[in-house]
């Protein structure tokens, strides 16, 4: 059986799909992934694998009606060329588009919601037609699905009372697990560090883990505050030049966009994402599985992952205050950090595990069964 994963960013589906579609593979099945980037550039590295990579016209982020239009015949002429039997799509514009391209072209689709952005979260005329459109699409595209996979209650609830899908649609995942082989229990480090691994844009906190940082060193100027992520194209994303500060005045080490996050990962002793919003954030379940405590927000999707005070601590979103107030707690009480490293990395086994992620996709797809 030939399966399509359909992504509007190419570089998610190394992050955030390579487990899954190992887990297709090793099934018997054939694994055709398509992105928004050169295949040129990609295809090496997904023929290592056995999965072949194919470009689809899609703009990540823009609203221009007619290159939308040119995302959905590009999408149809592959789903038309590669004739697959059945599609896994994620990322808003290959869920709504995806979905479209697979009902005309007659091909069983399941759609992954994994949070619902800043668009759904903002105010104002604009962001109110944005949503209005983006729910528009959610609904022509979901009523199609075979099921819709979810990663916390709150975007469920969401789709529910906005009519954009059924509720014997819904089919409801820890997150997109963690790689428990990949991810180990390492050493808490001498020096004591804090780590945010994210694309550094305004929705995933980046600006309130700036100003927490700024606080503790004041305080506590021995500790180390790390950052690594990648510039991103959204219109909310930090800009260099305000970034630049915060290194030039030792408060922030900026690492960049990296492949491998393990290396920084072993470096911090409690991992921080101040998000807004979350499908359930991967990096917070490779920090819980790194042996780590985390900070995070008490916001949809983020709540998923700790229990407050037991594996981390829950803070309000847009309060840098209150994170600081956290992150010093736990700085100068070391010894809540093993216990809740502790408690982190148990729940990552029991609750997180991609293979049981994995399971709970294969088995709504029926791959097992139609080999």
């Amino acid at each position: 059986m030939k399966i399509m994963v359909l992504s509007s960013h190419t570089p998610s589906l190394m992050w955030f799909r390579m487990d899954m579609m190992l887990a297709f593979l090793n099934l018997g099945h054939e694994v055709v992934a398509v992105g928004n980037e050169d295949e040129c550039k990609w295809n090496e590295q997904f023929n290592l694998v056995g999965i072949r990579y194919r470009q689809a016209f899609i703009q990540r982020n823009g609203t221009n009606p007619l290159k939308d239009l040119k995302t959905l015949k590009s999408l149809r002429k592959i789903l038309a060329d590669e004739k697959p039997n059945k599609i896994f799509a994620y990322n808003a514009k290959t869920v709504i588009y995806g979905g479209i391209a697979a009902h005309k072209e007659k091909i069983p689709i399941y759609s992954l919601i994994a949070g619902l952005g800043s668009v759904f979260m903002g105010k104002g005329f604009k962001n109110k037609l944005i949503q209005k459109v983006l729910s528009i699409g959610y609904s022509k595209s979901l009523r199609n699905c075979e099921n819709v996979f979810f990663q916390n209650k709150d975007d469920v609830k969401t789709f529910i009372e906005k009519k954009m899908v059924r509720e014997n649609q819904i089919v409801m995942l820890h997150g997109s697990g963690v790689n428990l082989e990949k991810f180990t229990v390492q050493k808490l480090p001498d020096i004591f560090g804090f780590l945010y691994i994210g694309r550094l844009i305004r929705d995933k906190g980046i600006f309130e883990y700036l100003e927490a940082c700024k606080i503790v060193k004041k305080q506590h100027p021995e500790v180390r505050c790390l950052l690594v992520g990648p510039f991103d194209s959204n219109p909310s994303a930090l800009k260099i030049e305000e970034l630049q500060p915060y290194i030039d005045d030792k408060i922030i080490e900026y690492f960049g966009e990296q492949k491998d996050v393990r290396p920084y990962l072993a470096q911090c002793n409690v991992f921080v994402l101040p998000s807004y919003r979350e499908g359930t954030p991967k990096t917070v379940l490779e920090a819980m599985a790194s042996y780590k405590a985390i900070i995070t927000t008490d916001a949809p999707g983020c709540r998923e992952t700790v229990i407050d005070g037991e594996n981390g601590y829950l803070v309000p979103i847009k309060n840098s205050v209150e994170l600081a107030k956290r992150m010093i707690e736990l700085y100068e009480n070391p010894e809540l950090i093993s216990k809740m490293a502790t408690c982190g990395r148990r729940m990552a086994e029991q609750l997180f595990d991609v293979k049981k992620i994995n399971d709970v996709i294969v088995s709504t797809m029926k791959l097992r069964e139609e080999i």
